[in-house]
């Protein structure tokens, strides 16, 4: 193959001239361009001239318009415009003026109307947009010097003779009008354009930038981030994401969907179902928090929390949603291991405290072998060993997720006149009002020392926590086939981090670790394992400074 001709460049770089915008050129460019279309109409009456009215070529008004013409081409493409003042180029539709005037008084005899040559000038000069006041007075007074200048040539200064020709000069006049109108308005436009360029170069850069922060940030996360869109799509992954979505792809599936991805449920070894994965939920537009999840198979499995929080458009409807995925391996792992360490450490005091009791008991069965002060002590100490083994015994049960129960039909308004009854020797120490709102019977078919356990754990932190007095109320009642009980107090309250961990084993609230409240944060998690025994929850609402309010449901 032949590289491309010389003429085929010369035609590109041709093509290239035309096809570019005037204002994306060079000054210099832009002044031959404007002089261009009058030499090329200048190059026409000549060639005309020469053909028909040779005669006129040996006129020298006529000769010095052809040569004043080649010279202002020249003097267009020759001199460094971009070093002289900016307006230094309106000289040239000037002289344009002047050379036309001896054109047209030298070659009137052969061709009629060089004249009107002078409108290509008249538009240069007006479209240029600089000067506009001296570019409309020029567009007339050009034209005008060039009608009448042969007249005080020749001496004839009729007024006839002067008013005849002004129709030109005021048609040119009303052509520069319109021309410096358009251009005006172009200006106005151009900067207007430029200005909103401007502006939207500026939110482009703080878009670009923000994006960049934003992928350095998401980036910079250990935590695996994903947004989807309104139809389940992908539109933003970031690395850790990415290697949490390649744990999860099993390995003969290249690109897998939501339901073919390796996501257990919290036994490790059960695929959780499609409509409880997190991505798939969140494309159905729930908010969830720290839905744990494992991902993978075999020894690379890895547990993970995934939090979802839905996106809107203006217009309020769903528009995606972004997922958090957080790996708590270890976590989970270290939290197995504490329980693991609990039921052993429970186990172990199991034996001696029933051993403990069993010789208790058989001491205080032989009525003659202690007085009556000691057998007051032996039973303190049973009654404290007995303690000590329920909360063992419960212990167990937590690990275990299982509580046993044994129901039966309950007076429940009874249960809590006993709880709050027990309480109100401390209530009274501690300066507070202890009230209750109860029906004359409310029937239930619980198992009535595991409720009462719970009552009397409410009550007694609604007063433990109440360090400087105030109100403690409870309540209870039946509605739709469940009974509430509730237990409102006035005192320390909880943040919203606080009431997240509550039912959590060992958690205590700081201002509770920072004060000399005695406990050791299992109450909660015993009483919720208790309630969901029975088929039925327990919330709380809480506010620091203002108190907090335990709502217990179960089944009738």
């Amino acid at each position: 193959m032949t590289g491309p001709s010389f003429w085929d460049i010369g035609e590109k770089k041709k093509l290239l001239i035309f096809q570019r915008s005037f204002h994306e050129h060079t000054l210099r460019m832009r002044v031959v361009l404007s002089q261009l279309p009058l030499s090329v109409c200048v190059c026409l009456s000549a060639v005309l001239v020469w053909l028909f009215f040779p005669a006129t070529l040996q006129n020298p008004l006529f000769l010095v318009f052809l040569l004043s013409q080649a010279l202002l081409l020249a003097l267009c493409i020759v001199v460094p415009w971009h070093r002289l003042p900016f307006a230094s180029f309106l000289v040239i539709p000037v002289l344009d003026m002047v050379s036309i005037a001896f054109g047209r008084e030298g070659g009137q005899e052969a061709l009629t109307g060089l004249s009107v040559l002078v409108v290509l000038p008249v538009i240069w000069l007006c479209a240029s947009g600089l000067y506009p006041k001296l570019a409309i007075a020029l567009s007339f007074i050009g034209p005008l010097v060039i009608v009448w200048s042969p007249l005080f040539a020749r001496g004839d200064l009729s007024e006839q003779s002067l008013t005849k020709p002004l129709l030109f000069p005021i048609l040119i006049l009303g052509i520069g009008v319109s021309v410096s109108v358009l251009t005006l308005s172009m200006v106005r436009q151009q900067r207007a354009l430029e200005q909103q360029d401007e502006a939207l170069k500026e939110a482009l850069d703080v878009s670009t930038k923000q994006e960049r922060l934003l992928n350095t940030v998401m980036e910079a996360l250990p935590l695996g981030v994903v947004a989807v869109d309104g139809d389940g799509h992908d539109i933003l992954m970031n690395r850790r994401q990415r290697q949490t979505h390649t744990l999860a792809t099993p390995p003969d599936i290249e690109d897998p969907n939501e339901s073919q991805l390796l996501v257990f449920d919290t036994d490790r070894t059960t695929p959780l179902p499609a409509d409880r994965r997190p991505v798939r939920r969140a494309v159905l537009g729930e908010r969830f928090t720290d839905q744990l999840v494992w991902l993978g198979d075999g020894k690379d499995q890895r547990a993970f929390t995934a939090s979802a929080r839905p996106m809107v458009d203006d217009a309020g409807k769903f528009a995606g949603s972004v997922v958090v995925f957080s790996d708590v391996t270890e976590l989970v792992n270290a939290l197995a291991a504490k329980d693991d360490f609990v039921a052993n450490v429970s186990h172990e005091f199991r034996t001696p405290l029933t051993s403990i009791l069993g010789y208790v008991e058989l001491i205080l069965d032989d009525p003659d072998v202690l007085d009556a002060r000691s057998r007051k002590q032996l039973d303190i100490v049973r009654r404290n060993a007995e303690r000590l083994l329920t909360l063992v015994s419960d212990l167990l049960a937590v690990r275990s997720g299982q509580i046993a129960i044994q129901p039966h039909t309950v007076d429940v308004a009874e249960l809590v006149r006993g709880s709050v009854s027990s309480a109100e020797p401390r209530a009274a120490k501690a300066g507070i009002r202890l009230s209750m709102n109860l029906p004359d019977a409310l029937e239930a078919h619980v198992d009535s020392s595991r409720i009462a356990q719970v009552l009397d754990n409410l009550v007694s932190n609604a007063i433990k926590y109440s360090p400087d007095g105030g109100d403690v109320e409870v309540a209870a009642w039946e509605d739709q086939d469940f009974v509430f009980c509730r237990v409102t107090d006035t005192g320390m309250g909880m943040n919203e981090e606080e009431q997240a961990e509550a039912f959590t084993k060992f958690f205590r609230a700081g201002g509770v670790r920072n004060s000399a409240i005695p406990g050791v944060g299992l109450g909660l998690p015993i009483s919720k394992a208790i309630v969901e025994a029975h088929g039925g929850t327990i919330t709380l609402e809480s506010e620091p400074g203002r108190g907090t309010t335990f709502t217990v449901k179960v089944p009738a």
